[in-house]
């Protein structure tokens, strides 16, 4: 038997417990896992009883691990019999043990109560899924930059579209600064890569110029000591070096495509990008009337909920740049950032995120979808696809708690489906 009471908003306190009989398979647990490492006189290790290891360290020697034993079924237990979605680690105090055995409190902050209103019929402003021509100009210059012939320039100074190649140091207030410098960087012209007018400031520049480049750099730059900050690079010019695009003919297509002709190219860019632009549009559509969803909505979430998204996130990140070699603490280092401030970036995406899949619960809720056999069957064939993993496989490893989950996402999406479908297009607001 278990019992909650609500102490503040979102956050309540469950009181259970464990009765006799339970704990004391905790205690002889605990006790077979132990008696090797207790020495009693006249016993070789492992070999004294428990009653007289108790009579010697204490009735309590084995609580410790007695109660990690029957601690986390009973707290699991305990939420599943009170229906409380939890949402954060439980703060956990022990109020009594004795002949009956031990009562529990845990201290949880569950999922928010959200007030939807109107959710059909909410407006959005479509986006053109036809590419333009400038778009697919640029596309197929991209890919003639991907096959160009770089040549060097010796007979004249520095222009935009140049790939220079330099040496540089920086300095603010006189002193340089980490990860200010590199030798024979190859930066294109143009680009914007580099910080304030830096590029802009080598054009005209020759080889062997040796130039003071003044700049300042942004208020929100990631290296907070440089933020704002007014600073001089030395700049050497090595070389020069110039991109030579090949021309769009038929022979190029033939030589770089599975196409014959331009225009059979030009017809296949456009479709990649309508597709593109298609995947774009939708995004744009669901960004559109989740942020009016949410608007329409009242909850007051818990901080935690945010935060631990903004750690899954991370995770995440982590993970994907381990697969290339790199660790979290040098890629932060690189990117003059720390882990607070990537946190801070992330804290945005995560609160407009949880707050919208809380939005669309409650429209599941109100509208009482319904899982099926099928929709399961679907959902795991399609994440089997995904992993490359036989669909059966994956069914038969999944967890209640896997399954459960399952089923809560494929709700959400039928809410964000039944949306989509009520939504109204309008017209772009004239600026």
């Amino acid at each position: 038997m278990s019992t909650f009471e609500t102490i503040d908003k979102n956050k309540v306190k469950i009181t259970f417990g464990v009765d006799a009989a339970r704990f004391e398979e905790g205690i002889e647990d605990a006790y077979k896992k132990n008696r090797n490492k207790i020495t009693i006189q006249g016993f070789r290790k492992g070999k004294a009883p428990r009653k007289l290891i108790e009579s010697v360290y204490g009735k309590g020697v084995f609580y410790d691990d007695a109660i990690n034993f029957v601690l986390p079924d009973a707290y699991e237990s305990a939420v599943k019999e009170n229906d409380l979605a939890v949402v954060s680690r439980p703060e956990i105090d022990v109020t009594k043990i004795d002949d009956e055995g031990v009562e529990f409190t845990a201290v949880v902050f569950v999922k928010p109560e959200v007030t939807v209103g109107e959710y059909k019929g909410l407006e959005f402003t479509a986006v053109a899924t036809e590419p333009t021509e400038e778009e697919i100009d640029g596309y197929i210059k991209r890919e003639l930059q991907k096959n160009a012939r770089t040549l060097d320039i010796t007979d004249r100074p520095v222009a935009n579209g140049d790939i220079a190649v330099i040496d540089f140091k920086g300095f603010v207030d006189d002193v340089a600064f980490e990860g200010g410098q590199a030798e024979n960087y190859e930066l294109e012209i143009g680009s914007h890569s580099f910080i304030d007018t830096f590029e802009e400031q080598l054009v005209g520049k020759n080889i062997g110029d040796e130039v003071k480049v003044n700049v300042t750099f942004p208020e929100q730059y990631g290296q907070a000591d440089l933020a704002g900050k007014p600073a001089v690079f030395e700049v050497k010019i090595n070389s020069i070096k110039f991109k030579e695009l090949p021309e769009l003919n038929d022979d190029f297509v033939q030589d770089v495509t599975e196409f014959e002709t331009v225009e059979d190219y030009k017809n296949s860019v456009k479709e990649k990008l309508t597709a593109s632009k298609t995947r774009e549009a939708n995004d744009s559509k669901e960004s559109q009337l989740l942020d009016a969803l949410v608007e329409r909505c009242e909850m007051d979430v818990p901080e935690v909920m945010i935060e631990n998204d903004v750690e899954m996130k991370i995770s995440d990140f982590e993970r994907n740049i381990s697969a290339q070699g790199l660790t979290l603490e040098n890629y932060l280092s690189y990117m003059g950032q720390d882990i607070e401030s990537m946190k801070a970036a992330y804290r945005p995406i995560s609160a407009k995120q949880v707050k919208a899949r809380l939005a669309l619960e409650a429209v599941a809720a109100k509208e009482n979808f319904e899982v099926t056999d099928d929709d399961i069957k679907a959902e795991t064939e399609k994440i089997a696809k995904a992993y490359n993993m036989d669909a059966d496989k994956l069914t038969s490893v999944l967890r209640d708690e896997d399954k459960k989950n399952m089923t809560n996402d494929i709700r959400v999406q039928k809410a964000l489906e039944f949306i989509k479908e009520n939504a109204v297009e309008v017209e772009a607001k004239a600026e």
